[in-house]
């Protein structure tokens, strides 16, 4: 529905609607995959944090609030065009960095404009929810705020060290049962091959074992693709990091699987994956961990490392 775009450029909203809208979107425009049917509006730009070894993904910009005019511009004109949307999902590498003071006004915003929103769903960090207490995030969720993409990446200590995330796995169990105790849906983000070569089978373990503890509506598989303006990819150039070959990834996923202690449905999908999987745990465990072996088996590495050298970009 939405294109990347400047201020002050006109995007098509829809070929059914048959006319044009102004929309205030400033550097990277980025949504998940699963937000495809939402209605998007930028609430932030930038990332506040920007130290990720693996990202570059918004290194170029400065962290910036869309101002309250632009937001409610930018309503009227969804309003206009899509007046009973039920879910609206807010740009920016992670608007919930917004104090509770301005997510509850955007929030409030939202429903005097969108009378039918149900949901206001955005990307979030373990930091951002650190500084909100219990009764907060409560009310958010009264107001509509749920649904937050959580690039936690990993929850074993070492790789998220190692990834300069800024945090640890005890703060990942820390903040999100705030979450849980608030009742705001939360997916998690894992990156299989993380923590570099020889490294993938514990942070499979790690990772599962403190997932298992939370409740994460899904959780969302990425693999690891060096690109040459992240840190990453230079302590790779220096001998500093060696990363995890393809098979590797594959073990490490499918260990992830195994240990899995909850209900819930994985996403493996995305064009970072050689090979997508999608499963509904733990009734597909099995079925899924076959499929892997299968190709472990039959496709070799060389062919593998083809496929990750040729990704360009993960959008």
């Amino acid at each position: 529905m939405w294109a990347r775009t400047n201020c002050g450029v006109t995007v098509r909203a829809s070929a059914i609607c048959r006319r044009w809208f102004e929309l205030h979107f400033t550097g990277r425009t980025w949504r998940p995959p699963y937000e495809a049917n939402s209605v998007i509006i930028q609430a932030t730009s930038g990332c506040t944090y920007k130290k990720c070894r693996f990202c570059s993904l918004y290194k170029d910009e400065c962290f910036r609030m869309s101002p309250m005019e632009e937001f409610e511009e930018d309503l009227a004109e969804i309003k206009s065009y899509q007046p009973y949307a039920r879910r609206i999902f807010w740009t920016g590498a992670n608007p919930f960095a917004m104090s509770y003071e301005n997510l509850k006004l955007r929030a409030l915003t939202v429903r005097d404009y969108l009378i039918k929103c149900q949901t206001m769903a955005m990307f979030a960090s373990i930091r951002d929810i650190r500084d909100k207490e219990v009764w907060q995030l409560k009310k958010l969720r009264a107001m509509g705020i749920n649904g937050l993409t959580i690039g936690t990446e990993s929850g074993d200590d070492g790789t998220l060290e190692l990834a300069g995330k800024g945090y640890t796995a005890a703060d990942i169990l820390e903040q999100c049962r705030k979450l849980d105790e608030a009742g705001i849906e939360y997916y998690f983000v894992y990156m299989t091959g993380l923590a570099g070569k020889g490294r993938g089978y514990w942070n499979a373990v790690n990772s599962a074992e403190l997932f298992s503890q939370l409740n994460p509506y899904f959780i969302s598989v990425d693999s690891l693709t060096l690109f040459p303006d992240t840190e990453l990819y230079r302590m790779e150039q220096e001998g500093q990091f060696a990363p995890a070959g393809e098979k590797e990834r594959l073990e490490e996923l499918q260990v992830f699987i195994k240990n899995l202690q909850i209900r819930m449905h994985l996403f493996a999908n995305s064009s970072s994956n050689f090979y997508p999987v999608t499963a509904y745990l733990p009734k597909e465990r099995n079925l899924v961990a076959s499929e892997l072996q299968h190709i472990m088996d039959t496709v070799s590495e060389d062919e593998m490392a083809e496929y990750r050298r040729n990704l360009k970009s993960l959008g």
